[in-house]
């Protein structure tokens, strides 16, 4: 009854109702009660009348949450239907909105008491400004300036709304508001200014009430980033800023203020301002810090406010010294202060908080890159010139001038740099190889999950590091074996100092010339082998063989360059993997395997002083090597021999260290091969599978290192392997036919299903490693049509393998356009009975969807012949799953299905069926697109899903289709041609899947989508646009729509590592060439 009594709203609403219903569902009562009343909420906030209610309840109610309701309702209306509402509705509700802010916060005792609500409504207010402000509220500024004279409180209040609305405009509006939009609020902030700045610098300078002057401050900060210049260096701004900051009420947020100046930078201009605004802050500075202040143990010690203090002070010189620094170094009487500036970032730089240590990493990555660059480009003066602000045409003659002056420059800054190194190495974060750690108890153990953050922070400290050693390598070498030898003396040993240390040497792999690389690299190895031999216990040994082991597998150039000590490193690895100590084993197979990828030709060849390869030696006593050894560990290792073997160029021998190789697998084979020929039943032993799957494992790991060289071993096993592959999936079926759908998760039959997963594993690694050779392809292939599509067809759902479908995925991707006949029947046995598996909801069988649709692109792309063959019906299939793929919310499968699609229309643009194909299905794929575009679910796809509008879009406009895409059965009048049709279609899809829109504002983006179809950069741009002003976007994470523009930015910055020597890691650099 009281339901229905809230739900008419044709008479002013029950408050007292309301309130009771509000208070039901934040109360403590029962689940029904709370989500009784939720319904009704959630109806009252969809009924598209109730925000007429929302003065009433405002002005009877004195419920906080009551009227926060009603303000929801209210900011849900200002979002998507403010501009649709008739004058009077909207000027009303703009001024009592208005009214009720200015009398809450006349007086201080109300402003105090009603602060959460003030807060709201200033929101709600900034939103409406959003809508109306310039073109319909042209006075709000002046309007504000005046009341805010009136009180103290309304002064404080104003400036909450100044701030917000600053917000709302320059760091919150990409994604939320039009471009059009964004400038023209901007250019009215700036034009309207000078009001505000009078009214902050009269607060500033005549108020007394410390809530007022922080407001004030920090309604400053927002704005200090984009005001006209003059407004701060022309006039008394910045002298008042540093008069407030060595009060400490007021220190942190004046900080704030002179880091958003110190962000600035426009030509010289300011210069002077800049440089005395430096000096005397660094006074007033020492005032509060004293130089000699040890700052890491005065932040561990300090409160919040303290604390805060010093990240601020971070912030304020890293950003002062990306814009002026050059300002301060040109003239001797600025050099002190600067140095003294520099020496205080240093020392903020080791306190323990990773944020504080971000912002102080950040800006020594970019000093340093600016002086490697300089120091780089010594022999291109116009890049150096460039760098240091100079003319090109001033040049002729001057290179020897700016030689000078860049020694100069690094001279002045080789003390900071020297102390920069030693930071670096005490602080060096954990590198991704690492694998042994110290846990919260002080234990070593294994790490069990990586850490996004450190290897992000690893790879910038490294990129630092190596910028350093280029810059001074003497200095850097010196650094690291004073390091050292305080570990060896034990002067400084500690696991994380020693960590720190070799993370640092691995780190600068390459960066040296090689001779000094080479010289410093034997005195590690020494002193760090040494180390090993005279520290006792068993932690202290774990820890420095994980170190040992970091470091030579970050120098395969020397190790190439040295086979004693390629040898000597590799025999200590065989020692470490019969070490037990949690990680050390993992480690040294991993080790082992990186050094074998860059050194494989050093193993294959008669060394000097040998009597036979190593890999042979290696082979002899592969046995004892391995014992101690954990299944996934051996398997590591047999790739990694796997690796040396395919670099042997003699077949014969090659055959011969694959036949010694596989030995051991191939004799347990054998073995289980010959019981089963006696009686079957012994394959149904689960010691027996784990042994088959292990073995198979093995295969699969050599497989994958030998590529085409692998044929002698897995033609030894494959008929056989197919024969238990066969017979498996019968147990399997059998098993969850007796035992029912719980039958498929026990232990049982997971076991089997592994040893199929990795048959067909193992075939797919072969074919996909193995060089395109036809009659590889004639062998493998029509063996297993039956053993393995057909079964996979035969099967109940819960025993189909999803690696069925990745296997053909690969062998069509490899053999191409050769599989064309087989097409049909792979169609037959995969597609029917996949779809019903996974197209019943969005979850089941996740491995499935995404190989299904690798799967189907294959095809489409290189059997589309075959395609074209299918049935209107299996077409139909086939695009109706393309449609369920994109939708799908797992981005994944969604950019699948999207890939395919454009495969798809690219092949039957050129096809001679393209009419018929696009007759069909032109209209589906456009809505459907449309939809997921614009539902903001599918953001990640928003790159794809243009794509996709393009290719539609510019093949009507080029005329491209011959047939009408209308049905003239349905359609009262002819169109001329096909693109007015779309065009219409689209305008009227889009005009009644947004209400909130015009027609006239759908036409507009339209007919913008259809010019400028051919420039994909504006037509992004176009529907970004359209987006936000279909408010479906709006208030949310939008950074997806822009992920291509990021891609690209990361692609430039890769190019221009790998112009720089160490830089990018030994391990990341495609190098086969060099170990020959």
């Amino acid at each position: 009854m009281a339901a229905e009594k809230l739900r008419d709203l044709s008479q002013p609403i029950d408050v007292a109702l309301l309130d009771a219903t509000v208070a039901a569902f934040y109360g403590t009562g029962s689940r029904e009660e709370r989500s009784a009343a939720d319904q009704i909420l959630r109806e009252l906030q969809n009924n598209p009348d109730m925000w007429l209610q929302v003065v009433h309840i405002l002005q009877s109610t004195q419920n906080l949450n009551t009227k926060f309701f009603a303000l929801q309702v209210l900011e849900g209306v200002i979002k998507y239907r403010w501009n649709a509402l008739p004058v009077a509705q909207r000027d009303g509700m703009k001024n009592y909105i208005s009214e009720v802010i200015v009398q809450l916060s006349r007086d201080d005792g109300s402003f105090r008491r009603e602060r959460l609500y003030v807060n709201k409504l200033n929101v709600i207010l900034v939103q409406i400004l959003k809508h109306d402000w310039p073109a319909r509220w042209q006075s709000f500024i002046p309007d504000l300036v005046a009341a805010a004279k009136t009180s103290e409180t309304i002064c404080e209040n104003c400036m909450v709304i100044l701030k917000l609305l600053s917000e709302e405009v320059f760091d919150f509006s990409r994604g939320e508001m039009t471009q059009q939009k964004i400038k023209e609020l901007k250019q009215s902030l700036n034009s309207e200014f000078q009001l505000i700045h009078e009214l902050c610098l009269y607060v500033l300078s005549a108020s007394q009430r410390a809530e007022l002057i922080r407001a004030t401050l920090s309604t400053l900060h927002a704005f200090l980033s984009w005001i006209p210049l003059g407004y701060i260096f022309e006039s008394p701004l910045l002298e008042t800023l540093l008069k407030f900051f060595p009060l400490p009420a007021y220190r942190n947020l004046t900080l704030q203020c002179l880091t958003e100046v110190a962000v600035l930078s426009f030509g010289d201009f300011y210069n002077r301002q800049f440089v005395n605004m430096f000096n005397i802050f660094m006074v007033q500075l020492q005032s509060i810090i004293p130089p000699s202040t040890n700052i890491p143990d005065a932040y561990a010690n300090g409160s919040t406010d303290e604390q805060a203090f010093i990240q601020n002070l971070a912030l304020f010189f890293t950003s002062f010294f990306k814009s002026h620094i050059r300002v301060l170094e040109s003239t001797q009487e600025n050099i002190a202060s600067l140095l003294l500036g520099l020496e205080y970032l240093i020392r903020i730089s080791y306190v323990d908080d990773t944020e504080v240590f971000k912002v102080c990493l950040d800006y020594w990555n970019s000093l340093v890159l600016e002086l490697f660059e300089a120091h780089h480009n010594l022999d291109n003066p116009a890049a150096v010139a460039n760098m240091m602000g100079l003319q090109v045409q001033f040049l002729t003659g001057m290179a020897d001038g700016i030689g000078t002056q860049l020694g100069q420059r690094r001279q002045l800054f080789s003390g900071t740099m020297s102390k920069l190194r030693l930071l670096m190495v005490c602080r060096m974060a954990k590198p991704e190889e690492v694998l042994i750690v110290e846990d919260e108890n002080g234990n070593i153990v294994r790490e069990t999950m990586k850490d996004n953050d450190v290897l992000v922070q690893y790879k910038i400290m490294r990129e630092t590091l190596v910028y350093l050693t280029h810059l001074d390598h003497d200095d850097t070498e010196k650094q690291m074996l004073n390091k050292l030898a305080k570990q060896l003396n034990g002067e400084d040993w500690s696991w994380n100092n020693l960590n720190t240390l070799c993370w640092a040497i691995g780190s600068i792999s390459g960066s040296m010339v090689e001779e000094q690389e080479n010289r410093f690299l034997v005195m590690v190895i020494r002193d760090l082998l040494n180390l090993c031999e005279i520290t006792k216990g068993k932690d202290n040994k774990a820890v420095i063989a994980s170190n040992i082991m970091y470091v030579v597998g970050q120098y395969p150039r020397f190790l190439r360059a040295h086979w004693k000590f390629l040898k000597t490193v590799v025999n200590k690895l065989f020692e470490f993997m019969h070490e037990t100590h949690p990680g050390v084993q993992d480690m040294a197979c991993d080790t082992f395997l990186k050094i074998v990828q860059k050194c494989k030709r050093k193993f294959v060849i008669v060394q000097l002083g040998e009597s036979e390869p190593f890999v042979s030696e290696l082979l002899t006593g592969l046995p004892t090597t391995i014992v101690d050894l954990e299944p996934h560990q051996i398997h590591t290792f047999y790739e990694s021999v796997g690796q040396m073997i395919q670099a042997e160029s003699d077949p014969l021998r090659r055959d011969e260290y694959l036949r010694r190789l596989m030995d051991l697998p191939n004799q347990k084979w054998a073995e289980i091969i010959g019981q089963a020929r006696q009686t079957v039943e012994v394959l149904k032993n689960p010691d027996v599978i784990k042994a088959v799957l292990n073995i198979l494992q093995t295969n699969t790991s050599v497989a994958s290192s030998l590529g085409t060289f692998f044929f002698t071993q897995i033609s030894l096993i494959f008929l056989d392997m197919l024969n238990i592959y066969r017979m498996y999936s019968e147990l399997i079926s059998s098993t969850i036919a007796e035992g029912g759908p719980y039958a498929s998760k026990s232990s049982f039959v997971k076991l089997l299903r592994s040893v199929k997963r990795e048959t067909l594993k193992l075939v797919e690694t072969f074919l996909d490693k193995a060089e395109d050779q036809p009659q590889i392809g004639t062998q493998f292939v029509p063996p297993m049509m039956d053993p393995v599509l057909g079964d996979y067809a035969r099967n109940v759902p819960d025993a189909r393998e999803s690696e069925v479908l990745s296997l053909f995925a690969t062998i069509i991707n490899k053999y191409k356009a050769a599989m064309i006949e087989d097409v049909p029947r792979i169609f037959q046995a995969v597609f029917q009975c996949t779809l019903e598996m996974i197209t019943k909801n969005f979850e089941d069988y996740p491995e499935h969807r995404l190989k299904f649709f690798s799967l189907l692109r294959a095809i489409a792309t290189h059997c589309f012949p075959a395609l074209i063959r299918l049935l209107p019906e299996q077409m139909k299939l086939v695009m109706d799953s393309i449609i369920w793929a994109f939708r799908h919310t797992e981005r994944n499968i969604a950019e699948t299905g999207l890939n395919l699609l454009l495969e798809m229309l690219k092949n039957f643009q050129v096809s001679e069926f393209r009419n018929q194909f696009y007759r069909s299905y032109f209209l589906t794929i456009e809505q459907e697109i449309f939809a997921v575009l614009t539902d903001t679910f599918h953001k990640p796809g928003f790159k794809l899903h243009v794509l996709v509008l393009q290719n539609l879009f510019a093949l009507v406009k080029s005329g491209g289709l011959t047939e009408p895409l209308w049905d003239p059965a349905t359609v009262p009048y002819p169109y001329p041609n096909n693109e007015i049709f779309v065009r219409e279609y689209t305008i009227k899809l889009l005009s009644s899947s947004f209400r909130n829109m015009t027609t006239n504002e759908v036409t507009l983006f339209v007919n913008g989508l259809f010019e400028s179809i051919n420039d994909i950069s504006i037509v992004k741009n176009h529907i970004r646009d359209f987006l936000v002003q279909s408010k479906e976007f709006s208030a949310q994470d939008n950074k997806d729509l822009f992920a291509e523009e990021a891609a690209a930015q990361r692609e430039r910055d890769r190019q221009r590592m790998m112009t720089i020597p160490g830089l990018i890691a030994p391990n990341e650099i495609q190098d086969e060439m060099l170990d020959s």
